[in-house]
């Protein structure tokens, strides 16, 4: 007998979990107070003979942006109804955990608020004139129902007419739409108001683009430009896996950043910033960088980032690859649509290696690490990151660019990073259908470069050696040089800014002179030799107008003590690097060059 009822308990709870389906509502009652009312409903998957409550969660953070955010600080007023009206019973027992008391296979009626106001493109924002939902911030689902259907009806305020979103229409049911799982229904933002739609058709799919918050941005210019990026992008990877796409793009004052999604995109624009043309040239370097995403992050993707958990950190080492050769292409891909000149594409490498070079950082924290951890520093930085820490963005950017130079030189212009790129896709998306390892990434890498990358792995990738830069674009027949190499100018190594009317250190650079001798973060720093000192260009103009080797009294405020702090001035170590062209290259150079700028 209890072999027979332990089969029908599994039958039965393995039945009502088959058919559920959770449908959710969402409504705006106080938009200008910045709250969205949220009703979610759902057959209780409980197995008869349980008396364990159901348990709903709401996602700790959202795919793409590598922190905890703890979403349901923001939930307010949960309350649950039985499939007769009846009030239950509910209590929340962890952060972003509730339990409510309901009865096997009832319906059951769970409404709640969330509170939207904090403007990005990973968090929810409400206001009388639009609504923005990041759906993890929004959406609960039932534990262990992850995989179930969902469908979402949006009932917009008073006269918005519009919503925009990745998620699929219900036929026939207005403003209602579905997916076929809580991981699609997560990777769907949704903008609900009145924005500006437009759309483009490339690469054979039909693109929307959804303006909101106004600018001086031509839909035509947008139109044709956009789909110039993606017929580029596209040609990478050999096919565009989307039908439709939509970006969503917030115009704001002033204002940057993306954040990708499965077949969607969220943008940030300064909305009066698209007719200056670094500005422009910027704005369609994100939508290089997001769209390319749609490949690289949201389909080619390292083990970890899929299928996620959503209540905890995701961890990886390979975000110099999904974030780092990301942004490496997006400004490759403008070089390759002509947006930028090849002068002026050498030009920001060498600018980036610049950047990352002169961070001491670099030669503390391998970039795989700091893949590892941006979940408790990348986006967490204190005034100490730039000494202890490396962007993954940025130093993965460059180990890109010279892991595609080493391809297109090993192969004498035949093979490059797209073919990596194009050959993981079809492996590991298409045929295996899962997520890579960084061994099988590395072994892909030396198959289509036909020779090891045992160096860059070992030296630039989990450790901190420099790189060999000129080595490097030696392939392609061009040379880098230092622009400050032989200077002696002064340098202090901080950096300070005025607060409440206080010249205060904000950062104090690992062994330089501050660094060595003395000087602190927070430190005010009210006079130099004797003469008052003010502001930031005031400090500058001092400090240029003494010698290395010069020793300076610095009079500071610390914690409200007045001290005097003697610094021995060293040489400004930092480089101002400059990519040229090799006069003298050979025709084997030649044909690197062409084949890595498109020339």
């Amino acid at each position: 007998m209890k072999c027979i009822l332990f089969i029908l308990f599994m039958t039965t709870a393995a039945s009502i979990q088959a058919q559920t389906n959770i449908a959710f509502e969402v409504s705006f009652t106080e938009p200008q107070a910045h709250y969205v009312d949220v009703e979610m409903k759902y057959k209780s998957t409980r197995p008869i003979l349980s008396y364990q409550p159901s348990t709903i969660k709401m996602p700790v953070w959202t795919p793409g942006s590598y922190l905890v955010r703890e979403f349901s600080k923001n939930v307010e007023g949960l309350q649950a109804w039985g499939g007769k009206g009846n009030l239950l019973k509910t209590e929340k027992t962890a952060k972003n955990t509730w339990a409510v008391y309901d009865n096997p296979g009832e319906q059951v009626t769970v409404k709640y608020r969330v509170y939207a106001n904090e403007i990005s493109v990973r968090t929810s924002f409400v206001d009388v004139s639009h609504a923005f939902l990041s759906p993890t911030g929004i959406f609960m689902y039932v534990d262990n129902t992850i995989n179930n259907p969902t469908t979402v009806t949006i009932k917009p305020f008073k006269n918005w007419t519009k919503i925009s979103t990745g998620l699929e229409p219900v036929s026939g049911k207005p403003n209602m739409f579905q997916a076929v799982d809580f991981d699609i229904l997560f990777d769907s933002p949704i903008e609900v108001g009145n924005q500006d739609i437009f759309e483009f058709t490339a690469a054979g799919v039909k693109h929307e683009v959804a303006m909101y918050g106004g600018g001086n941005y031509n839909k035509e210019a947008l139109q044709r430009d956009m789909a110039k990026i993606v017929t580029e992008e596209t040609i990478v990877f050999g096919e565009n896996p989307n039908k439709r796409y939509v970006f969503i793009v917030h115009n704001f004052q002033s204002y940057g950043g993306g954040l990708e999604h499965l077949n969607s995109t969220v943008l940030g624009a300064s909305r009066m910033n698209y007719t200056n043309e670094k500005d422009y040239k910027g704005f369609l370097g994100l939508v290089a960088h997001e769209y390319f995403h749609l490949w690289n992050v949201k389909r080619l993707r390292p083990k970890a980032l899929g299928p996620f958990d959503y209540t905890a950190e995701n961890y990886t080492p390979n975000l110099w690859i999904a974030e780092g050769f990301t942004a490496y292409y997006d400004n490759l891909m403008l070089r390759r649509t002509s947006f930028y000149s090849p002068e002026k594409y050498l030009d920001l490498i060498a600018g980036d290696i610049s950047a990352v070079e002169n961070q001491p950082g670099n030669r503390v924290q391998p970039v795989s690490e700091a893949s590892l951890d941006a979940w408790i520093k990348y986006y967490r930085p204190n005034e100490n990151s730039k000494n202890s820490t490396i962007s993954y963005y940025d130093k993965g950017s460059l180990i890109g660019m010279i892991m595609d130079l080493e391809i297109i030189g090993a192969t004498k212009g035949q093979k490059s990073l797209d073919d990596v790129m194009k050959a993981m896709y079809e492996e590991y998306y298409k045929k295996q259908k899962r997520g890579y390892t960084d061994a099988e990434f590395k072994v892909m890498a030396e198959k289509v470069a036909g020779k090891s990358l045992d160096k860059i792995y070992a030296d630039y990738i989990n450790g901190t050696n420099p790189i060999n830069y000129p080595d490097y674009l030696g392939y392609a027949g061009l040379l880098l040089s230092n622009e400050n190499q032989g200077k002696n100018t002064p340098y202090l190594g901080i950096a300070s800014a005025v607060k409440e009317g206080q010249l205060t250190i904000t950062h104090v650079s690992r062994g330089k002179a501050a660094w060595k001798d003395g000087l602190n973060v927070n430190d005010e720093i009210v006079g130099i030799d004797g003469y008052r000192i003010t502001s930031v260009d005031e400090l500058d103009k001092m400090i240029s107008s003494k010698k290395v080797g010069d020793k300076i009294n610095v009079l500071i405020s610390r914690d409200g003590i007045l001290q005097t702090i003697e610094i021995t001035l060293t040489a400004n170590p930092n480089a101002k690097y400059k990519i040229t062209v090799d006069d003298k290259a050979s025709p084997e150079q030649l044909a690197v060059r062409k084949k890595w700028l498109k020339l």
